[in-house]
């Protein structure tokens, strides 16, 4: 994909990763982040032994849960998101900074 030129040179908060939506952005890739460590601990807990294990399977399924991770934090359900998402709001606005 290519990325036009205009918009190389755009400054603008939410252009920089930094705004409203950074915000949001960073908060729920922190709740992917956690949602994968639980279903990790979850595969890890194995009530038995697996017959088609192997390492290539291994990595299929870290990738799924990885990706549906991914897709639970943005539906945010879970509310992990929007505890990170205030309090690094009210620390921003704290600061004498604001998010715009």
């Amino acid at each position: 994909m290519t990325t036009p030129i205009s918009s190389i040179g755009s400054t603008t908060p939410a252009a920089a990763g930094g705004g409203d939506g950074g915000l949001r952005k960073a908060a729920e890739a922190f709740e992917a982040v956690i949602l994968r460590q639980l279903m990790a601990s979850m595969r890890q807990a194995k009530l038995g032994d697996d017959i088609f294990g192997s390492s290539a399977t291994d990595n299929f399924r870290e990738m799924a849960d990885a990706k549906t991770a991914d897709s639970m934090a943005a539906m945010r359900q879970f509310g992990i998101a929007d505890m990170v998402e205030a309090q690094l709001r009210s620390r921003v606005a704290g600061a004498g900074g604001g998010v715009q």
